[in-house]
């Protein structure tokens, strides 16, 4: 399975050389953690596999957090957190960020290294729960970043914005070609902000930074759905005529 969305794309990868290179010093992936030798897919599909996993990995996308914090945030116990924790850092899905000294002991704080998603595929093999705890969690992200630009005036401050809503009615293969056609938008715009850097550290293009949000969805709509559903009457019908 193609990797997707591994963040920023090329910069992950240079990211990621950069610690293979350093890897003899003490850096980058231990020979000594086969967790860590697992393609991406397979290790966001198993590290995906618990809701609290998935809960940490998306608290962990938007800032550092520590064991503790999260305890506090969930209600969930600390010995329960700590081990998702390091199960997410075996599968090297976050990483440590720093340590600070708590009442006489060291408390770690954690950053996620990729992304809280679902990819093509990979649905199926990951429990409802945590589908639903990714979904709901990404949608209430696009909810308050879309209010909070309204607000300030953010939205419409430029005029290259673009709002679309696009029911269609497709068959299976269309759902799973429009799922494919997502993804394919996502890398592309993740490769937009590599092109962006390049240009700002060659001295090229405008030099701006413009903080820029897409949102994605493709989902199974309730718009149209009463029409295509046949009445009953409609059903016996047919099945005299046959």
């Amino acid at each position: 399975m193609k990797t997707k969305y591994r963040r920023g794309i090329e910069r992950s990868a240079n990211v990621a050389a950069k610690k293979k290179a350093s890897s003899g010093a003490g850096g980058g992936r231990s020979d000594e953690n086969p967790k860590a030798k697992e393609p991406l897919s397979q290790r966001l599909m198993k590290a995906l596999s618990h809701p609290l996993r998935v809960t940490i990995l998306d608290y962990m996308n938007e800032r550092e957090w520590s064991p503790r914090e999260i305890e506090k945030e969930t209600g969930e116990g600390l010995s329960q957190v700590s081990y998702h924790v390091k199960v997410l850092k075996d599968f090297e899905l976050i990483e440590m960020t720093k340590t600070a000294p708590r009442r006489g002991a060291v408390e770690h704080y954690y950053k996620a290294v990729e992304r809280a998603f679902v990819p093509s595929g990979m649905a199926k093999h990951i429990p409802k729960s945590a589908q639903s705890i990714i979904g709901n969690g990404i949608m209430e992200k696009i909810d308050k970043d879309v209010a909070a630009s309204l607000k300030s005036g953010r939205f419409y401050a430029r005029d290259d914005w673009h709002t679309s809503w696009t029911p269609v009615d497709l068959d299976g293969q269309g759902c799973e070609d429009a799922e494919k056609l997502c993804d394919e938008f996502v890398e592309r715009f993740l490769k937009l902000e590599v092109e962006s850097d390049q240009r700002r550290e060659s001295g090229e293009g405008d030099g701006e930074h413009i903080w820029t949000t897409a949102a994605v969805l493709a989902f199974g709509s309730e718009h149209g759905q009463k029409e295509h559903v046949p009445s009953k009457g409609t059903r016996r019908k047919r099945r005299k005529k046959a």
